[in-house]
């Protein structure tokens, strides 16, 4: 069962997924950081924590908001462990998207 969630924290989106992040549950998360990445948030956050596997699919979502969010927004992902952390370092997202390996840790960072 995918679930997403959003909420803020200072003007900063927080987007949640839990489960596998996959080519059938990737087309409702492009929609939720579609929305999210709309309203021109001051950051967006995505919380990778509760994701057990984490495919193209949903590494192509990564690219696609990250685009979408241009230069004048902060992006980035929270992925720890290797379902999620491991898959973005090989494909080389890391390059690409700042990755925090706790929420905690993503928002200290934004804040300051």
């Amino acid at each position: 069962m995918q679930q997403f969630s959003e909420h803020q924290v200072d003007g900063v989106v927080v987007v949640s997924a839990s489960g596998a992040v996959d080519m059938l549950s990737a087309p409702a998360l492009q929609e939720v950081m579609s929305a999210a990445a709309d309203r021109r948030p001051v950051g967006l956050i995505l919380d990778l924590s509760e994701v057990d596997f984490l495919g193209t699919a949903g590494m192509e979502v990564l690219m696609t908001t990250r685009k979408q969010l241009g230069e004048a927004t902060r992006f980035a992902v929270v992925a720890d462990g290797p379902a999620t952390s491991r898959p973005l370092t090989i494909m080389g997202l890391a390059d690409y998207i700042e990755l925090f390996s706790s929420l905690d840790d993503a928002l200290s960072d934004f804040a300051g």
